[in-house]
């Protein structure tokens, strides 16, 4: 994406998300001492039946992020695990995710994870 600042958008947009309902915002913080840092965060939510996507209601991951300076350490494994134990919670009755199809560390992560690739996105520029 290349629009506004991205920066911001994304923080207006995960500022937008905070207080719906059926979203989960995961946070992950790295402590040394008193010191704290965030490394990492996840947003899922609950999802409508989505016809255009041929989709059924869900729980859905939308982003996961974490820090470079801690990736292979097992956080992002512990964000998914924790965020699909929410949503199952909160009435998912499956989880979805969508990742870049040359993030290929991603991809073998969810993988390794349970998830499974059930469609593909495909683009073309105009």
């Amino acid at each position: 994406m290349s629009i506004e600042p991205l920066e911001e958008g994304y923080e207006r947009f995960l500022l937008s998300q905070v207080d719906r309902d059926g979203i989960v915002l995961l946070v992950a913080v790295r402590r040394l001492g008193v010191d704290e840092t965030v490394v990492g965060y996840l947003l899922g939510g609950l999802e409508d039946r989505d016809w255009s996507d041929l989709r059924d209601a869900c729980g859905k991951i939308h982003d996961v992020f974490v820090d470079a300076g801690v990736r292979r350490r097992g956080v992002a494994s512990q964000l998914v695990e924790e965020a699909v134990t929410r949503l199952t919670a909160i009435g998912a009755p499956r989880v979805v995710l969508m990742a870049a199809w040359r993030n290929g560390g991603a991809r073998s992560l969810f993988e390794r994870l349970g998830f499974r690739p059930t469609m593909v996105e495909m683009t073309r520029e105009a």
